[in-house]
């Protein structure tokens, strides 16, 4: 029996929907994926298009009927659309609200990974034992003389980043013996520049506590606005994929906690052709994270998830991701990695700029602000792949890599 509501109740859509055709009816989704798909019938769409927030269901309904010809929609049609939407998280509503506040950010990946904790584990581990992995870490091999800084990791599915996180992720746990994690990560749903989240993370594995101390710091020292998105981290998968590999790896061995950051564009800075540190939010991230670190008390290591590459119609490229484009994207990968293995910021970001990014490397935010905070005097590349769609409708490129004291 479906829910009375008030006639004078006044629901509001959420800002960040689609509608699209499918099979004769209509699918309403969250181009945030915080919500889950429903259909509607054209008559649906044409009620729950008019739930702005403004209008009363006594008026929707009066202007329904009026494109109905005068016939009278009941308003019990109106109490399963709002409960259904409401039930699909669609909604502005208490329940959206409970969703994606409170202190634990949920799982947005089940699907990328299996939400059986013990299947999981065995899809993870294929990560570094399938052919042209490393294997699994070795946790008694001694560390090597010189400390690990920082990591760049890719964020692909792990279908398709397979081996090359198990050669980043096997350097990681091998090389530091960090309890704090400092993931700087691409954001791929918020035009902020920076934005931090207080959110402990849950994943099949259970949950990984945000260090609230660490970000007191930053946020004493670059200001407000860090938590200006509260949507940023919900649907995000660019930190979600590292912490779920950080519990994989480390349950049983040693707890640990995470500062979880993501980083818009710098679009603006390529298009400028100006050095993004001479930008004035981003020297003061610099300085803040910097700061934040030396005041820490505990071991701490950055993980970059960033990729490179992505070409091809699926981004807006004209041309399919095939033949000698291919190659040519390869090779300025390569001189985009060998400023890497120098660990220079600027060198990274020229080669980037002197392109106009044309292949949009959405790992330039991450990786700039982290060698510029953690300032490593030198790199190494890991493992690098191309994926390539059997079409050619796209293509993107990624990597692993090490930074060193």
């Amino acid at each position: 029996m479906p829910v009375q509501i008030d006639p004078d109740h006044r629901p509001r859509l959420r800002q960040t929907l689609a509608a699209e055709p499918a099979d004769g009816r209509i699918t309403l989704l969250d181009q945030l994926r915080i919500g889950r798909p429903i259909q509607l019938t054209q008559l649906g769409l044409e009620i729950v298009r008019r739930f702005d927030g403004a209008s009363t269901l006594r008026e929707v309904q009066a202007t329904i009927a009026r494109l109905c010809g005068g016939q009278i929609v009941p308003l019990e049609i109106f109490s399963s659309l709002i409960a259904a939407l409401d039930e699909a998280l669609l909604l502005e509503s208490a329940r959206f609200q409970e969703h994606i506040g409170g202190p634990i950010r949920k799982p947005s990946c089940i699907g990328c990974y299996d939400a059986d904790p013990n299947r999981m584990r065995v899809q993870l581990t294929k990560l570094f034992t399938a052919p042209g992995g490393p294997g699994m870490p070795d946790f008694d091999q001694p560390r090597g003389s010189r400390r690990l800084r920082a990591a760049l990791l890719p964020h692909m599915d792990y279908t398709r980043g397979n081996v090359t996180y198990g050669w980043g992720f096997k350097e990681l746990v091998e090389q530091t013996d960090a309890t704090v994690f400092v993931i700087v990560a691409t954001s791929h749903y918020s035009p902020h520049r920076f934005t931090l989240t207080r959110q402990n993370f849950q994943s099949p594995l259970g949950v990984v506590e945000t260090d609230q101390a660490y970000i007191d710091r930053i946020e004493r020292e670059y200001g407000p606005g860090l938590f200006d998105d509260s949507l940023a981290h919900i649907p995000e998968h660019s930190i979600e994929l590292e912490v779920v590999l950080l519990q994989f790896l480390l349950e049983g061995r040693r707890s640990f906690k995470i500062v979880p950051l993501l980083c818009g564009s710098y679009h603006d800075c390529v298009e400028a052709a100006s050095r993004p540190g001479k930008t004035a939010n981003i020297p003061k991230m610099i300085s803040a994270l910097r700061k934040a670190e030396g005041e820490c008390g505990e071991k701490v290591c950055y993980l970059i998830s960033g990729d490179l590459a992505h070409i091809g119609p699926k981004f807006g490229d004209p041309q399919r991701a095939e033949g000698p484009w291919l190659e040519a994207s390869r090779k300025q990968d390569d001189a985009i990695l060998a400023q890497l293995t120098k660990a220079d910021p600027a060198g990274y970001f020229e080669v980037i700029a002197a392109e106009g990014d044309a292949r949009r490397i959405c790992g330039l935010p991450p990786t700039f602000l982290t060698l510029e905070a953690a300032q490593p005097s030198g790199g190494k590349v890991l493992h690098y792949q191309q994926y390539i769609h059997p079409q050619g409708h796209e293509s993107v490129s990624f990597a692993s890599a090490a930074f060193y004291e």
